[in-house]
């Protein structure tokens, strides 16, 4: 059996921007410790909803660094350091290892994308070239890139690799997942819809964005789970459905920066490609902010 990096909600952190574009490490601080006064299990930095893909490389290896320190191993801190380039993702996961993340989340390889073949021999040249736990991050919808369960059978192998986020939204592959690896390899799913149904069939947690908002009522939920009190999980869960799908009424992150921005946080906007939510979208969210009583 391999250590988990961690079990129950994991936040999938927002990036905060000044209004030049800069990186807002004031805020960003504030945001880390909401997340750990209110009961986070863990930080994700440099993820898909921390913007990753629009920062250059010193930046992204700035951001790691502030979290890894502001966060003062009061809980972990997991670092994104995916890429399409396998000698880039090595780099990358090298330099987090020597800021101090305590675990690195690979992406699969996007846009060129590649065979489940070619998955393994990425994933175990990244995970071998480096001793830190590694989760594998598997979101198809972004990625044009799919990881099969028994690729993941085979990726759970090397001892470094040791979860995956999983984010393609089949439940009948996260149980076929589970039942192939079984304790060699943790599961936490990427969808917050899924988060109860997922560790119903034994996934460790979730890594949320959802958390983003309500990280205290995240980490009920999965606590929850975690009991074996899955009556009270899914009660709760069901609860904020309607807010988890809010948050993705746009490409993520616009919503959930937006939603931190109602709630009274600098979290800025999002870095061009991604714009503003429209008026309409603007509306219905904070329509649901305040449905929650996030907003006034």
């Amino acid at each position: 059996m391999k250590k988990p990096v961690f079990t129950g909600s994991c936040v999938a952190i927002v990036t905060p921007m000044n209004y030049d574009g800069t990186v807002n490490y004031d805020e960003y601080g504030r945001l880390i410790e909401f997340q750990i006064e209110n009961g986070t299990d863990a930080i994700v930095t440099c993820g898909t909803t921390g913007e990753s893909a629009v920062m250059n490389h010193k930046e992204h290896c700035e951001v790691i660094e502030y979290t890894v320190k502001k966060v003062d191993g009061r809980i972990p801190v997991i670092a994104g350091t995916g890429s399409n380039d396998t000698a880039y993702a090595v780099e990358l996961t090298q330099e987090a290892k020597n800021l101090g993340a305590d675990a690195v989340l690979s992406v699969t390889p996007y846009y060129n994308k590649t065979s489940q073949s070619g998955l393994v021999q990425h994933f175990n040249t990244i995970a071998n070239a480096v001793d830190i736990p590694m989760i594998l991050y598997n979101v198809p919808s972004r990625t044009g890139c799919c990881i099969k369960p028994e690729t993941y059978a085979e990726l759970c192998k090397n001892p470094n690799i040791v979860a995956v986020k999983e984010a393609s939204d089949k439940i009948g592959s996260v149980a076929e997942t589970l039942a192939l690896c079984g304790d060699n390899l943790d599961l936490y799913t990427g969808c917050d819809d899924m988060t109860v149904p997922v560790m119903s069939l034994g996934g460790k947690g979730v890594i949320s964005v959802f958390a983003n908002v309500c990280p205290k009522e995240m980490h009920e939920i999965t606590q929850y789970c975690l009991d074996g009190n899955f009556a009270e999980g899914a009660k709760m869960h069901l609860h904020y459905l309607e807010l988890m799908n809010a948050l993705f009424c746009d490409v993520n992150p616009i919503p959930v920066k937006e939603a931190m921005n109602m709630m009274g946080y600098d979290c800025g906007r999002c870095r061009l490609p991604l714009v503003s939510l429209t008026e309409k979208n603007y509306q219905y969210l904070k329509s649901v902010m305040e449905k929650y009583g996030l907003v006034k």
